[in-house]
């Protein structure tokens, strides 16, 4: 039996145990998991309730998840809602591209710098209270937004700036409560069915924004959606939503917090969180620059060729293809890696790359066709999106399964920081800027349909190189994620390398009684109950 204590401070443990970060395995393997073992090392069974935690019940779980898929999609509904609306709203304020880029920038650097402080309370604090104060910033915020005048752009820029603070309270830690909820397959459905809202709510975003500006004939009524149906989510919070006790569903109840330069540390030392974080990058760089120009581009596009444009159709079609796109490819994605994890442990970063190296060609071939046939770059278009919406519910699953219960906000706000920082925060305004710099070398006006489609087309072709990028970092993650995984397990279960738990059933720092939770390890000689 090793002596080492069970990681409350598993920094400390991990140093001392001779773990080999060789990798040998083949990156593809079609056998079947030996039957004493899970697919990353000693199968752990936890005995659990209806959830995770047996004070809440299948239906509360299953209530608590649906209000996080609504207020995530009303998340993404406001943030693509100025795209939908992009067009009058350079009309109203007399903008150029590279200040219409920095529109969507500034709130991405806002969203991005306040995601460690809530990814830092999210593991120490009651995370409802936190999500209630975050949801209904943004909505008051967001509301306001709708009344500044044409004079005052550096006010509409602060105010979209500050909205980034209410998301990142909100991001950070949703995820994590469907964690402490559910486990296993269970909890890959439940994050699939909440990262829905990410290109369901983009797309509503672009719908309902260009289609309400229309009805009232004011850009300004897309930006008051939103906020009313937040602060009844803000109601929902406080009523229904109960706190899980963190690592519940997988039986890490006796762990408790590090400190955070040690959360920090250990998380850097991760190498699957380090690819999978930038591979992550990537798709937030070609999604936020997609996000943003797309529905303005494709309308320059029509009007260079001579054809009758209108924005909220325009809008209208991108949302649609957005909204339907992402939910095959979500569901196709998570479905997928359900399948397959069982027999090849690595299918979940082979997936993501997958989907990123097979999109490249299909994003590239739809900015071609632009110049000759629309209709075909909207096909093109779709099945870009489709690939490129495999990940977004299996880098959440990553995330959780490779780090411990008690620092999975830390890790999703360091993710949210890096991903944004390099990719969607910079990638609008980047676009906009090589647009605009393209645009000095034609006779003609830089505001021209025919000079803008060609320039923001160019521009374009930057994201299928990014896409490429990602592809190999995700296949580059598949080398490491076996260990990561067997290694957070161990942790949250308190176990050995050997599958033993560390320090013995009667050491007094393990809290036997807690939950009620059975934690029986495969294998011979290998049961203990904590």
């Amino acid at each position: 039996m090793s002596q080492l204590q069970p990681p409350f401070d598993d920094t400390l443990q991990l140093e001392d145990m001779p773990v080999d970060f060789s990798d040998t395995s083949p990156i593809v393997k079609d056998e079947e998991p030996e039957e004493d073992e899970g697919p990353s090392g000693p199968r752990v069974d936890v005995q659990e309730g209806t959830t995770g935690d047996p004070n809440i019940s299948t239906a509360r779980g299953y209530a608590i998840v649906a209000i996080l898929l609504f207020i995530n999609l009303l998340n993404y509904m406001d943030r693509f809602t100025i795209a939908g609306v992009l067009k009058d709203i350079q009309d109203y304020y007399k903008l150029a591209s590279s200040e219409d880029g920095l529109i969507q920038t500034v709130f991405i650097i806002s969203y991005m710098i306040f995601s460690p402080i809530f990814g830092y309370l999210g593991d120490r604090f009651t995370r409802k209270y936190i999500m209630g104060f975050g949801i209904a910033l943004w909505s008051i915020l967001t509301f306001s937004g709708s009344f500044v005048g044409k004079d005052y752009y550096g006010v509409f820029i602060l105010i979209r700036a500050l909205v980034g603070i209410g998301e990142a309270s909100y991001s950070t830690i949703a995820p994590t409560i469907i964690a402490d909820l559910f486990a296993k397959e269970k909890r890959t459905q439940m994050l699939m069915f909440f990262y829905f809202a990410i290109p369901v709510g983009s797309g509503l975003g672009f719908i309902v924004g260009a289609n309400v500006a229309k009805a009232f004939g004011a850009w300004q009524w897309a930006l008051r959606v939103t906020p009313v149906l937040g602060i009844v989510c803000v109601v929902l919070i406080f009523i229904i939503v109960k706190e899980p006790q963190r690592g519940a569903s997988e039986g890490g109840t006796h762990l408790h917090n590090t400190a955070y330069i040690s959360d920090l540390k250990e998380l850097l030392r991760n190498k699957t969180f380090i690819l999978t974080t930038f591979g992550f990058t990537c798709v937030a760089f070609v999604t936020g620059a997609l996000a943003l120009w797309a529905p303005l581009f494709m309308y320059k596009c029509i009007k260079a060729l001579g054809q009758d444009a209108d924005e909220g159709n325009i809008s209208f079609v991108f949302g649609g293809i957005t909204v339907a796109a992402g939910f095959i490819g979500v569901a196709i994605g998570a479905e997928t890696s359900r399948r397959m994890k069982s027999r090849n442990p690595r299918a979940d970063p082979l997936i993501c790359a997958f989907g990123l190296l097979l999109c490249t060609p299909f994003l590239f071939f739809s900015l071609v066709l632009t110049e000759y046939n629309i209709a075909a770059s909207w096909v093109l278009i779709f099945f870009g999106e489709t690939l490129l919406c495999l990940n977004w519910s299996i880098i959440a699953d990553i995330l959780l399964y490779i780090v411990i219960p008690t620092r999975r906000s830390t890790a999703e706000a360091v993710q949210i920081l890096v991903s944004h920082a390099l990719g969607d925060a910079g990638s609008p305004y980047l676009i906009g800027v090589i647009s605009d710099a393209l645009a000095k070398g034609y006779s003609q006006s830089p505001s021209s349909p025919s000079v803008q489609s060609a320039t923001l087309r160019n521009a374009f072709y930057l994201t299928p190189f990014i896409c490429v990028i990602g592809g190999g970092l995700f296949l580059a993650s598949a080398l490491f994620i076996e260990k990561d995984r067997a290694k957070a397990q161990r942790q949250t279960h308190a176990l050995d390398e050997n599958g033993d738990l560390n320090g013995g059933i009667d050491n007094p720092n393990i809290d036997v009684l807690a939950n009620d939770v059975t934690v029986t390890v495969a294998g011979p000689n290998r049961s203990n109950v904590m």
